[in-house]
C-alpha cells in the first residue's frame, strides 16, 4: 500500500468517475484502474462497486476512503513540520459558506481576509449545508461556515457569532407600525420560508415553534432574496436573519420588525477536518469575522 494508491482511491471517490480521476492524477485510466484493483486485492476488500456509467463506494469502501483521506492529511502535516517557518497563510483556501450567510457576510469578510492574508487567495463555494458537508469530508473544501450545532465524526467546530431573526412584512400590513412581535403570533400568518433543502427553514421552525406551516402549500423560495421579493409582492411575510436586513438591503416597500425576547436566532460557526494542517487559517478567519461591522451580530468570545 502506498500514498499514491491512497490518492487514487480518494480521487475516484470524489469524482465518481475513473476517467476524471485519472486526468486529475495525471495517469492513464487503465493504470489507475490496475493500481486500485491491486490495492483491493492486497486488502481483500472491494472499495468500489463498478456499474455501467456509475461508480459507488461500498460501505467498507467508505470507511477505507475516509481513513485514506486522514492518512494523506497526516502525510501533508509531515511536510509542514519539516519546512520550518512555513507560512500557513500562503496558498489557496477552499472556503465554503451556506447560502443564507454568503451573500450577506462575504462582501465584507473577503476584503478583511485579503488584508490579513494577502498570499491566501480564496476559492469560494456557496451551497447548502448538506452539500458543503460532503465536500468538506471528501477534502474538496478546507473550511466551511455553517449553522451550529454541527455534529459530524472527525470534524471540529468553533462558534463565531449569534444572529437574531427579524420579521419582514410588506408596507400596509397590520403589523407595520409594531415595535415588537411575539414569535407565537406568527402562527396566524402566511409565513414564506426557503424550501426544505435549506437548513435556515428548519432553524426558523425550531426557533419559532408556533410558526404557521402553511408555507408548505407551495409558496416557497429558493433563496432569501426570492422570498424578500415575494413579501414585497404581498404574498405573505417572512423571517430573516438580521445580516440580511442591513441598510444596503432596505426596501421602501418592506418593514423589518424585531422579535420579542427570547429572540429567536441562530449560531454561525466554522467547521474543518480534524487533520487540517493550517490552524492559523482558522484564527485569521475568526479574527476577520470579529472585525465585521454588521449590525445585530453578537460575536462569540473565546476559542
Amino acid at each position: 500500500m502506498t500514498l499514491t494508491e491512497l490518492r487514487y482511491i480518494v480521487a475516484v471517490a470524489q469524482e465518481r468517475h475513473f476517467g476524471r480521476a485519472s486526468d486529475r492524477c495525471c495517469i492513464s485510466q487503465p493504470a489507475l484502474s490496475l493500481a486500485i484493483q491491486k490495492l483491493e486485492e492486497e486488502l481483500s476488500a472491494t472499495i468500489f462497486e463498478r456499474r455501467k456509467n456509475q461508480i459507488t463506494l461500498t460501505p467498507l469502501g467508505e470507511q477505507i476512503v475516509h481513513q485514506a483521506q486522514r492518512v494523506l492529511e497526516e502525510a501533508d502535516q509531515i511536510k509542514v513540520l519539516a519546512a520550518q517557518g512555513k507560512d500557513q497563510l500562503a496558498g489557496p483556501l477552499r472556503f465554503g459558506v451556506i447560502a443564507t450567510v454568503g451573500p450577506y457576510i462575504l462582501p465584507d469578510l473577503v476584503p478583511l481576509l485579503s488584508a490579513r492574508a494577502p498570499k491566501m487567495p480564496l476559492e469560494l463555494e456557496e451551497n447548502l449545508t448538506l452539500n458543503l458537508t460532503g465536500m468538506l469530508k471528501s477534502g474538496k473544501l478546507d473550511v466551511i461556515m455553517i449553522a451550529l450545532p454541527f455534529d459530524e465524526p472527525a470534524i471540529i467546530t468553533q462558534a463565531l457569532y449569534d444572529e437574531p431573526f427579524k420579521v419582514l412584512v410588506p408596507v400596509g400590513h397590520p403589523w407595520q407600525k409594531k415595535k415588537l412581535i411575539d414569535s407565537r403570533q406568527l402562527g396566524s400568518e402566511k409565513v414564506l420560508l426557503p424550501h426544505a433543502g435549506h437548513c435556515f427553514r428548519q432553524q426558523v421552525l425550531d426557533a419559532c415553534p408556533e410558526l404557521s406551516r402553511s408555507d408548505a402549500e407551495g409558496w416557497q423560495g429558493n433563496s432569501l432574496e426570492t422570498i424578500r421579493q415575494m413579501v414585497a409582492s404581498g404574498l405573505g411575510i417572512t423571517v430573516l436573519p438580521c445580516s440580511a436586513l442591513t441598510r444596503k438591503y432596505e426596501n421602501k416597500g418592506l418593514v423589518a420588525i424585531d422579535l420579542a425576547k427570547p429572540v429567536p436566532g441562530r449560531r454561525i460557526g466554522l467547521a474543518w477536518r480534524r487533520g487540517f494542517t493550517r490552524p492559523q487559517v482558522i484564527e485569521v478567519i475568526r479574527d476577520a469575522v470579529r472585525a465585521l461591522k454588521v449590525p445585530g451580530l453578537n460575536m462569540v468570545t473565546g476559542r
